[in-house]
């Protein structure tokens, strides 16, 4: 028998005798320990019985032991298990010292317990934890059947208890993973109690065990392997059995696993903890599915789908692909699958994942428009982005979209202001920058500039806003992003350090403090608003350190300086009201003359075009965006004109249902709402009920599917026009907020002589010009009034 004072020495030994950067060498090396664990102990019970083992008396192991996967210096979790009646207490208690004292002899720190398949089974019972140590239970000497007694017994139990654990289970590993952090965000991650640790493999197994769900295979057990591998290196550079990757052992660490340096191990590191977690959690999901299915099934269980659009459908709170729909046919399907879950507060299914990975076909280069309009939406999405990005870049679409995304996913930051890693830090600022949108003219360059601000933290990178700045416009290129566009967002990558910079390193209000803000927007104040925002998202994800109060009101010092350098160069000019001429043809006027609206549809891409002209009248505007919401179509933009008393509209839609906007249905419709009868739009109030119902769970009535808080901002453009009040209204888009808008100006007699609608990233930015029924501009007090009224019918909501 191996010398009681050498074990710890001799598991180093084996485990020093294995290349940790060779692929595969960690199973090799896992083997080989337990392999000597197991004949060591096995020795060590033959001396403690004299070779004579008595029936119904075994040594069991639990924990890394048992399943093969203990580091070198992993403790041995054993259990003395025997029969009530085979020996007496005096007797059992003698064999376990003879087992025990050995071991603690030989310096291997041991967790050890004594104990009937009675016992372990009331263990089990009273103890979640326990629970799920010994479902792993495996026989090491003894009376095999007793350890199979074990075994089996506890395994009923977990089966049959189930309904009542699994709640059990969730909330404990809720308050572990609260407790000790992400393994992919922390640079001194607990490996083994973290979230996405070597505790949630073991959880996976547990949920398999009780035949609630079937786990993920294949990258999961290869991002295991890669924890593991860690976590061995740490025993062995550190000389001691434990789980945490502290910092003082980041070099050694990654040198033993062939890095080339420290952050390279914490990508990799990372990337595990990512694919571990991202399957506990879809893993969790689908035992709760089972559950609820046992629960509330009567005969044949039949799947309870609402839609969600565009061939999506909720379904135990993932979003799925419906029937009859062929991804090969559509390759902006999975952002618009992603966008919808997202904004529905949903995960993509993991199956759908793959589903559209394999068939769809991939983005053209560059992207075509309703692609990147669809990406827009995506990112609005608010927090429900967070989950369903981590679908998507685990499955490859991210890097497939922007292959540059590589460079930084799972990339370590050591600055102590940043509680995440590169990618989830970008991410999390979209996300801040979603309750920003109303304080800027283009949420949408807002979006995508908050995304790709730290694109340029890549291995090597001196100035990342620089690097930044270069890597953002190939990205940009490749996605469509107009030339004038592209350039204002790689403006704001490679300068969004530099309002925070100038306001806590320079003086607020010097002039020269000023003129720099100014000089990093190229002078432009809408430039200037975005930037600002991004700024604050940016501090915000970082963490608390990043966006203390002292931070927050130098850089407001600074903005506010800068808004009245803007204020005094003078107002930004409006751009002149347009007219319709068009599409005023004489054929369009004479049908119009005799009462006929006229109504032309034109595809654009996956959009459409629908040109309408009509006589005008108070609420006709009201009228067509009923209509439009009515027939399940998503405005997109829009310019309302009138000239001569003719209403000439452009309206771009959507169509989530895939139908083609029918012209002469249309026109029949608007004229019966010409004359009255508003049977047309009651589709649209069954729409409204069946957004609320598909609405997130505790969601509120005045709050965006995006997250942002429903407060509509409705400002006065002074100047703007000599003939008409303008109004710029700033809220939330929902179905049916225009109908809403243009009934609520009907209802007072307000007319919109001209319109124009855009939808940026779920926010609409529209323009109306004004009138009283007589032609005239509001008065002041109508004007208060009128504003109040946007206010309030916007903020309304789905109660609206």
């Amino acid at each position: 028998m191996t010398g009681s004072t050498d074990v710890a020495a001799r598991r180093l030994d084996l485990a020093g005798t294995r290349d940790f950067a060779v692929p595969g060498a960690g199973q090799v090396r896992r083997a080989a320990l337990a392999a000597f664990g197991r004949q060591w102990l096995t020795r060590v019970w033959d001396q403690a019985t004299d070779g004579r083992s008595p029936p119904g008396v075994a040594l069991a192991a639990v924990g890394s032991l048992a399943r093969g996967d203990g580091g070198p210096l992993s403790d041995y979790d054993l259990v003395l298990l025997h029969q009530s009646r085979t020996l007496r207490p005096a007797e059992v208690d003698a064999l376990a010292d003879r087992i025990w004292y050995p071991l603690w002899d030989g310096g291997v720190k041991i967790d050890h317990s004594v104990r009937t398949v009675a016992q372990c089974r009331q263990v089990a019972g009273n103890d979640l934890t326990a629970a799920v140590g010994l479902l792993d239970i495996a026989h090491l000497a003894g009376d095999p059947e007793v350890v199979a007694a074990a075994q089996s017994t506890v395994a009923h139990d977990w089966r049959a208890n189930a309904r009542k654990r699994l709640p059990q289970l969730v909330d404990a590993v809720t308050a572990r993973h609260e407790r000790m952090g992400d393994a992919a965000h922390l640079i001194e991650p607990d490996l083994k109690q973290a979230r996405g640790g070597l505790r949630d493999m073991a959880v996976l197994r547990a949920l398999t065990a009780a035949w609630l769900a079937d786990r993920p295979h294949g990258a999961v057990d290869a991002a295991y392997a890669r924890l593991l591998d860690v976590r061995d290196a740490v025993h062995v550079v550190s000389g001691r059995g434990r789980d945490r990757l502290g910092r003082e052992d980041h070099d050694a660490v990654a040198a033993l696993l062939g890095h080339r340096d420290a952050d390279g191990m914490l990508t990799e590191v990372s990337s595990a903890a990512r694919v571990i977690a991202y399957a506990l959690d879809g893993t969790l999901r689908r035992a709760q599915q089972s559950q609820r299915a046992r629960t509330l099934r009567v005969g044949p269980r039949r799947p309870t789908l609402s839609p969600l659009g565009y061939g999506l459908f909720r379904h135990d709170g993932e979003a799925v692909l419906g029937p009859g729909i062929d991804p090969r046919a559509d390759a902006t399907l999975p952002l618009r699958a992603a966008s919808i879950a997202a904004r529905h507060g949903v995960t993509l299914a993991p199956a759908t994942l793959a589903n559209l990975w394999v068939q769809c076909p991939p983005l053209p280069h560059p992207w075509p428009g309703d692609a990147l309009a669809i990406f827009g939406d995506l990112l609005a999405a608010g927090p429900g982005l967070v989950a369903v990005w981590e679908g998507l870049d685990l499955t490859g679409f991210v890097e497939a979209w922007i292959p540059e995304w590589a460079a930084v996913r799972s990339r370590p930051q050591r600055n102590a202001v940043h509680r995440h890693t590169v990618d989830r830090h970008s991410i999390e600022t979209v996300v801040g920058a979603c309750a920003l949108v109303r304080d800027v003219q283009r949420p949408d360059l807002l979006l995508l500039a908050a995304l790709l601000h730290d694109i340029g933290k890549v291995d090597g990178a001196a100035d990342h806003p620089q690097v930044g700045a270069s890597v953002a416009e190939r990205i940009l290129a490749r996605m469509g992003v107009p030339d004038d566009d592209r350039s204002v967002v790689v403006g704001l990558v490679r300068e969004h350090l530099a309002l925070i910079d100038l306001a806590t390193r320079r003086d607020p209000d010097d002039p020269r403090t000023v003129q720099a803000a100014l000089d990093a927007v190229q002078h432009s104040a809408q430039t200037f608003e975005l930037l600002r925002a991004l700024t604050e998202a940016d501090a915000r994800a970082a963490g608390p350190a990043a966006w203390s109060d002292w931070r927050c009101a130098l850089l407001g010092r600074l903005v506010a300086a800068t808004r009245r350098s803007f204020a005094e160069a003078g107002p930004v000019p409006m751009a002149s009201e347009q007219r319709a001429a068009d599409l005023l043809s004489r054929e369009a006027l004479a049908t119009v003359a005799a009462g006929t609206p006229v109504v032309a549809v034109r595809a654009f891409g996956a959009a459409y075009r629908v040109d309408l002209v009509d006589r005008d009248r108070l609420g006709l505007f009201a009228d067509v965006a009923g209509l439009l919401a009515a027939e399940g179509f998503v405005v997109r933009s829009a310019v309302l004109r009138t000239e001569t008393g003719v209403a000439a509209d452009e309206w771009f839609v959507d169509s989530p249902s895939g139908e083609v906007p029918d012209p002469d249905r249309l026109a029949r419709a608007l004229a019966r709402l010409a004359g009255g009868d508003h049977t047309p739009l009651a589709a649209l109030h069954r729409r409204r009920r069946a957004h609320a119902a598909a609405a997130p769970e505790g969601a509120s009535s005045t709050r965006s599917v995006s997250g942002a808080p429903g407060q509509t901002r409705a400002l006065v453009v002074s100047g703007a026009s000599q003939s008409a009040t303008v109004v710029e209204v700033r809220a939330s888009d929902r179905p049916g907020l225009l109908y809403d808008i243009g009934s609520a100006l009907s209802r007072v007699g307000i007319s919109v002589r001209s319109a124009h609608i855009a939808t940026y990233a779920g926010q609409a930015l529209d323009t109306f010009y004004l009138t009283r029924r007589d032609g005239q501009v509001l008065s002041p007090s109508q004007v208060g009034a009128t504003v109040a009224l946007l206010i309030e019918t916007c903020d309304r909501g789905l109660q609206g």
